[in-house]
């Protein structure tokens, strides 16, 4: 693939970028090989000329933000990965609403909620990915999910345009969103938050992280929760009753803290990870007939 017309779009709106990059520590698994080349934007304007560059040059592109729900092949992504920096865009904040970057950590718009003593986001402290991921996937924890805040976001369209989108149109289910089908960009999200008193806050925020450390096993490399919640179950609980807790492919294991993470032990290879997971799914339909389905996202060849 040709990049010269992105190099040239990168370089007009200041935006960086390196070819051969390797997308394992952009990721919270820790897993994977390099893309063709990697576009680092802060901003709304720099992702606008990157994802309108891709499609008109051709080019396959995939939109990164922490990494904390993707697993990447071996091979790496033959395209360019778009990468939303944090940055210095700073989360804005009118009355109970509160707009962010989609770059931006969820865990400083947590902060910056708390700091201000908005409440409705405390079920988020603790996500360790990007705004705008986190809205992808309608990210939840702990009884909330982000369509209980949501309000609206900005998103490049089909067209090439930036556009604004309500709550309503943007078919948030459990872990789903439109988004999913890949045919917008999150750009910034607005969330509508409500009053409240910044110690109970804190406390809250306090108390979900404590039971996070708790029960997650936090000091390995995962992708968080590795299968969705299969609906009348819970994925954990079914992979403990078939004795999985602690099976492991090389690397790669179900976490012997909670079942429903599939953690990097020790150098575990994408291909370690995969087989755990087909493994994991396949003893839990033969013996419970629940089919288990990932909620990590998979990028690049298996």
């Amino acid at each position: 693939m040709n990049y010269t017309r992105l190099e040239e779009a990168c370089r007009k709106y200041g935006a960086a970028f390196e070819y051969e990059k390797p997308l394992a520590p952009l990721t919270t698994m820790r897993i994977g090989g390099k893309c063709d080349i990697l576009v680092t934007v802060t901003n709304e304007q720099q992702l606008l000329a990157a994802v309108n560059c891709c499609r008109c040059e051709d080019i396959p592109y995939f939109i990164l933000g922490r990494g904390s729900n993707l697993l990447v092949s071996s091979e790496g992504y033959r395209g360019a990965v778009i990468y939303l920096s944090s940055g210095d865009v700073p989360v804005e904040i009118n009355g109970c609403a509160i707009t962010a970057w989609a770059g931006t950590s969820l865990q400083r718009v947590c902060v910056t909620a708390r700091d201000s003593s908005l409440g409705g986001l405390e079920f988020a402290y603790g996500i360790p990915g990007s705004v705008g991921g986190a809205l992808f996937m309608n990210a939840g924890a702990y009884g909330g999910e982000m369509k209980d805040v949501v309000r609206s976001c900005r998103y490049i369209g089909e067209d090439g345009k930036l556009h604004e989108m309500a709550a309503a149109e943007m078919g948030l289910g459990y872990r789903s969103s439109i988004f999913s089908g890949g045919r917008y960009v999150i750009t910034s999200v607005t969330m509508e938050l409500r009053p409240g008193d910044k110690a109970a806050i804190t406390a809250r925020m306090d108390e979900l992280m404590q039971r996070r450390r708790d029960k997650q096993p936090l000091n390995y490399p995962s992708c968080g929760s590795t299968f969705k919640r299969p609906e009348g179950y819970f994925a954990a609980a079914l992979i403990e009753e078939c004795g999985l807790k602690g099976f492991s492919v090389g690397g790669a294991q179900v976490s012997e803290k909670h079942s429903g993470f599939v953690i990097n032990r020790d150098n575990a290879t994408f291909q370690d990870v995969i087989a755990v997971v087909e493994e994991v799914r396949r003893i839990v339909l033969e013996k419970k007939g629940v089919e288990l389905e990932c909620e990590m996202l998979i990028l690049g060849e298996r």
